[in-house]
C-alpha cells in the first residue's frame, strides 16, 4: 500500500519506542525509510530499529540543530528527490518542570518544552513543505493528557494541547497543497519516554481497568494506525487526532 512512498521518521530512542512501531509497519506496507538519531549515545539504539526496517538512510538529527535539520533534509532531496510523509514523534521537558505543578514550571522548562516538543514539528513541517509537490502526509504524536487532566501528566498537558492545536492549523495551511497533517493518540504504552512520567504504573493500571477493550495497546498497533493514515485509504483524513487507546479516552 506505501510502495514507491518515501518517509522521514524523527523520534525513535530505542526498538519498544512508537516511533519504530510506526517504522515497521511503514516498512511492511512498502515505503522506503528516512530514519535519524538525536546523538552517537543513541545511535546504538536506534540503528538496530534502522536495520530491521531497511532504512535508506539513517542520520543524525537533534532537531534543536538547525544545521542538522538542514543537514537531513539536503540528503532527503540528493537521494530521492521528494518526500511523501513525516513523522514527528519527540517531546522532551526537563525533570524538574514535568515532575511539578503547572504553575511552579519554569519559564525556561516551559520554553524548552514547547521547543522540542512542538516548535519541532513546524520546522521540520516547513522544510518538508517543498519536497511534498505530489501532496504528503505529516503525522505527529499526542496524548489524551491534551484534552483532560490527567494525573501527573502535568505540564506536558498543556505542551501536547499546543501541538494538536498546530497540528490543525498546519493541516489548514497545507491542505491546498494536498497535505494532510494529523495526530496519533495512544494511549499509556511501556515506552522511554513514559518511564519519565511520575506514577506511570498507575496510568498503566488505570488504561487496562477502565478501557473498552480492558487492555494496553501497543507499538505494532499505533504503526499500524500510522501506516494506514499515509495511504490513500486515509486521503480525505485531515485535522484529525485518532486514538489508539483502546477506547480509553471515552471513559
Amino acid at each position: 500500500m506505501l510502495k514507491g512512498k518515501k518517509g522521514l521518521i524523527v523520534g525513535i530512542a530505542k526498538a519498544q519506542s512508537i516511533a519504530a512501531g510506526c517504522a515497521m509497519a511503514f516498512k511492511a506496507s512498502g515505503a522506503e525509510l528516512c530514519i535519524t538519531y538525536q546523538n552517537d549515545k543513541a545511535r546504538k539504539h536506534v540503528e538496530p530499529v534502522a536495520n530491521a526496517a531497511g532504512a535508506d538512510m539513517l542520520l543524525p538529527l537533534d532537531v534543536t540543530d538547525h544545521a542538522q535539520t538542514d543537514a537531513v533534509f539536503s540528503e532527503i532531496e540528493k537521494n530521492w528527490g521528494k518526500l511523501d510523509f513525516l513523522l514527528h514523534s519527540i517531546a522532551f521537558c526537563p525533570q524538574d518542570d514535568l515532575h511539578g505543578r503547572v504553575i511552579d514550571c519554569s519559564q525556561h522548562g516551559f520554553g524548552l518544552a514547547m521547543d522540542v516538543s512542538v516548535h519541532s514539528l513546524i520546522r521540520l513541517a516547513n522544510r518538508a513543505e517543498p519536497l511534498m509537490q505530489n501532496g504528503g502526509t505529516i503525522l505527529t504524536v499526542s496524548y489524551h493528557g491534551a484534552e483532560k487532566v490527567v494525573d501527573h501528566y502535568n505540564v506536558m498537558g498543556p505542551v501536547k494541547a499546543a501541538l494538536e492545536a498546530t497540528t490543525r492549523y498546519l493541516s489548514v495551511e497545507l491542505g491546498p497543497k494536498n497535505i494532510r497533517v494529523n495526530a496519533l493518540s495512544p494511549g499509556p504504552l511501556q515506552t522511554r519516554a513514559a518511564s519519565g512520567i511520575d506514577h506511570f504504573d498507575t496510568l498503566i493500571d488505570d488504561a487496562k481497568t477502565r478501557a473498552p477493550l480492558h487492555r494496553l495497546t501497543t507499538i505494532d498497533e499505533v504503526g499500524a494506525m500510522a501506516a494506514c493514515l499515509v495511504t490513500d485509504f486515509a486521503r480525505s483524513v485531515s485535522s484529525n487526532t485518532a486514538y489508539i487507546d483502546g477506547g480509553h479516552h471515552v471513559v
